[in-house]
């Protein structure tokens, strides 16, 4: 296996390259933000979305990737 470790703040510099999760993630943090995490969790699962991300958008807002806007 050729896997490369990238630390989280790096990782939170790249820009995402799947606009449909990338908006399924930025729908997810909405969710939390009208709702609450267990909602956030709960919607995101619905669209596979996989566990470590999850944890890291909803629990780390600060290793979150910026919009591409």
């Amino acid at each position: 296996m050729n896997d490369v470790f990238m630390p989280p703040a790096e990782q939170a510099q790249q820009q995402r390259s799947d606009h449909r999760s990338s908006a399924i993630v930025e729908r997810g943090i909405a969710v939390q933000s009208t709702f609450n995490t267990v909602c956030a969790i709960e919607y995101l699962r619905s669209h596979n979305v996989q566990s470590h991300i999850i944890e890291r958008v909803l629990s780390y807002p600060d290793q979150r990737r910026q919009h591409a806007h």
